[in-house]
């Protein structure tokens, strides 16, 4: 790459998030065995409600859309980081660092808004339980997915338009252990002003409205479960959504946590740590809170095994 023109980038370097020698090791075991609890978690529960005709409807549709999502999200980041691991090298292409920055942003988004789908979904099945079949057929399930898909796809192409036009300057050290958009952008040479406002535009058309929706639908869920006279239908609502709000609250959760800890400390190594929980960990942990809070699941997932079982 020639300093004087500064458009020609062969690669980045991913700094990690440790360059203590001794630490990689572990690093390398504690991700791997991350990930493969993530992809295996997440298989099993797209494979129990593809098998059991009992969970057929449109909250297991969109629950194993979230798994396949979380999957993929995982896998745009975690073996890349693995493979730079093993082989002690930190550098990442340009056009690999462009497909990261692309589907960290796409897979989020999906999960933001799938998020707010499977609360108008609860909203529905609670608060209009006599239409809840009517009104959530498969042909508005299908088109409420492929709007997420759509939307998050235009918006990542949008922001992926933008970052091919950047410069960058000599130093192309990441400080993270995968591409962000925001670190990418602290690389360039050129005005990224207009990238910037988008940024925050699409954060909150796509972060905020989101929530906004998943509150007021439970805020409707709570009064009509206040209006309930019978113990076991309270229950029984309250078992149904307890899943969802505990993967909201985890996926919201960590990602709050990111923005604040990158706004109180200018330190990347701490950022990066925090940026572990909502890339690894929440994608690791919503199937066991899917399975071990949801009865239906725990049944699915028992006969999976034992067809599994039976066939070895």
């Amino acid at each position: 790459m020639e300093a004087e023109n500064q458009t020609e980038v062969i690669e980045f370097i991913l700094l990690g998030l440790s360059e203590d020698l001794e630490l990689q090791p572990v690093l390398f075991g504690l991700f791997l065995s991350m990930y493969l609890v993530t992809v295996l978690g997440n298989l099993l529960i797209i494979l129990a409600v593809g098998s059991d005709a009992r969970l057929h409807t449109p909250m297991y549709f969109f629950l194993s859309n979230l798994s396949f999502i979380d999957v993929c999200f995982s896998t745009s980041i975690i073996p890349k980081m693995l493979l730079n691991i093993q082989t002690g090298s930190k550098a990442i292409s340009y056009r690999d660092c462009l497909a990261q920055v692309y589907f960290t942003m796409f897979f989020p988004i999906l999960d933001t808004l799938l998020l707010t789908v499977m609360a108008y979904d609860r909203f529905v099945a609670i608060c209009h339980p006599l239409h809840y079949t009517v009104i959530m057929n498969p042909r508005l399930c299908a088109l409420l997915v492929f709007l997420t898909w759509f939307i998050g796809v235009t918006t990542s192409l949008l922001h992926i338009s933008l970052t091919t036009r950047l410069t960058f300057c000599k130093d192309l050290d990441i400080p993270h252990f995968f591409c962000e958009l925001t670190q990418i952008l602290k690389l360039a040479c050129s005005d990224t002003f207009l990238h910037s406002v988008l940024i925050y535009f699409m954060t909150g058309v796509l972060g905020v409205f989101p929530l906004l929706g998943i509150l007021a639908s439970y805020s409707r869920i709570a009064s009509s479960i206040r209006k309930m006279s019978s113990s076991g239908g309270k229950q029984k609502a309250f078992s149904t959504c307890g899943s969802h709000l505990s993967v909201v609250s985890l996926f919201y959760g960590t990602g709050v946590g990111v923005y604040f800890t990158s706004a109180v400390t200018h330190s990347s190594q701490k950022i990066s740590v925090a940026s572990v929980m909502y890339t690894v960990v929440t994608p690791m942990l919503n199937p066991f809170i899917y399975s071990l809070r949801n009865k239906d699941m725990k049944g699915a997932l028992g006969r999976l095994v034992g067809k599994a079982a039976s066939c070895l």
